[in-house]
């Protein structure tokens, strides 16, 4: 494993032979962001990023393995090989133990972090999540991967537009400034490609509820009510199940909730991480 610079606060990493980019920002004690599947970790930096620096956090963002489109063949890898990086990460920039927040599969990747590494894991604030799979987020995942393997440039507005309905509530569909932002920005951040599909199948047919029952760190989990790809009876489901968790349920807002509901969502993070802090 080997470290490489390339910037202030943008470094590489060398994982499992592949450069996994971070980016690393303010003083205090860490906390690592894990993005969805086929995100970058710019979806964290509008928005959570300030919030925790602000609260005198450490915090750091990452790529999971192959968001980018290269290489156009990369080696299979499943939802333990995501994890593994996320240990591997922690470990070699010495962070650990450290605060966790994941959304969507970051989340799945946290939760399976804190119950594989508790040494490695403080607490975790898990965005979206879910312990199992059924038949239609199964699908769901599999058709997500497919539409990454068969990105082009003449279906973007289609992949915009659908991918809004997966993403977000009623009310942010129908504020006509979001939605424009949204449509402009698609083709700056759209995933596709081999490593994004990849991320994708590592969903599918999850089911570790049982399992998470031995997670030893506090955590919370915070659900958004028109979640249609991590419904918040699921979500309430890995809360009931980690012995230490706090759930809470975010009404009018989608999958990526922690978008719509910034203030909200920091607000359930930085009280979270301050009340370990205080029983610390």
């Amino acid at each position: 494993m080997a470290l490489a610079g390339s910037g202030a606060n943008v470094s590489t990493i060398e994982i499992d032979g592949m450069a996994v980019s971070y980016h690393d920002r303010g003083v205090g004690e860490p906390v690592l962001l894990i993005p969805p599947a086929a995100a970058r970790a710019t979806v964290w930096r509008q928005h959570q990023v300030p919030a925790l620096v602000a609260a005198g956090y450490r915090v750091l963002t990452y790529d999971l393995r192959h968001t980018r489109r290269s290489p156009e063949h990369p080696k299979p890898f499943a939802l333990i090989d995501l994890v593994s990086d996320a240990a591997e990460l922690i470990t070699a920039l010495g962070l650990g133990p450290c605060r966790l927040v994941g959304a969507s599969l970051g989340a799945m990747i946290a939760q399976e972090l804190a119950l594989a590494r508790p040494d490695l894991v403080r607490a975790a604030c898990l965005l979206g999540t879910r312990g199992r799979a059924d038949g239609y987020r199964s699908a769901l995942g599999q058709g997500y991967a497919q539409a990454m393997r068969a990105v082009g440039r003449d279906t973007a507005l289609f992949e915009a537009v659908a991918s809004m309905s997966q993403l977000f509530g009623p009310a942010t569909l129908a504020d006509e400034d979001f939605v424009r932002s949204w449509l402009s920005a698609y083709e700056l951040f759209r995933p596709g490609g081999e490593g994004a599909a990849a991320q994708y199948e590592a969903t599918i047919g999850y089911d570790r509820v049982n399992e998470l029952r031995g997670v030893r760190c506090p955590c919370l989990v915070v659900a958004f009510g028109h979640d249609v790809i991590m419904p918040p009876a699921e979500g309430a489901a890995v809360a009931k199940a980690i012995p230490s968790c706090r759930y809470v349920e975010l009404p009018d807002c989608g999958h990526f909730g922690f978008v719509e509901r910034p203030g909200e969502v920091n607000a359930l993070i930085t009280e979270f991480f301050a009340e370990g802090d205080q029983r610390a």
